[in-house]
């Protein structure tokens, strides 16, 4: 399948409705998020801790056989400027990587991702081990919301 950075793009590959995965791709773990197959709201999933890339891979391929997802939404983390960093470059090989997937694949900006969700825990009171156990697949369930938002503004 294709990688796409286009949201008009990932939206013609995809069938109508249908589950799709949001990722934050860390170098320790991977966030992941869910939506529901109308594309309304994304909900935080599981954290992967990475290992070697074929047993992250078996992970996501039984979570997204599991859940009958449709096409996957990956955390692009540019510079501030939108410019592309040795950890941007990283989650291109990975997203390029997931091909045997074969699920369209949308690359979203999440510049912000983990700040904001850093901010809301640090408002609810989460202590420091809390927020180091839930920022990454809640950051997972806002880029995928970003994603499913612009997706049915687009329709």
């Amino acid at each position: 399948m294709t990688v796409v950075a286009n949201i008009a793009d990932f939206r013609d590959t995809l069938p109508a409705g249908g589950r799709l995965l949001g990722l934050d791709v860390g170098t320790k773990t991977i966030g992941t998020a869910l939506c529901d197959a109308q594309w309304t709201i994304a909900t935080a999933a599981e954290l992967i801790r990475r290992t070697k890339f074929g047993k992250d891979m078996e992970a996501l391929k039984t979570l997204a056989t599991a859940q009958q997802v449709k096409g996957l939404v990956i955390g692009l983390p540019l510079n501030l400027d939108g410019s592309d960093s040795p950890r941007t470059q990283s989650v291109r090989a990975f997203a390029r990587n997931l091909a045997p997937l074969a699920l369209p694949i949308l690359l979203w900006d999440e510049r912000w991702s983990t700040q904001a969700v850093t901010r809301t825990l640090i408002d609810a009171d989460a202590s420091r081990a809390r927020r180091a156990e839930l920022v990454d697949k809640m950051a997972a369930a806002y880029i995928l919301q970003g994603a499913i938002d612009a997706l049915t503004m687009s329709m």
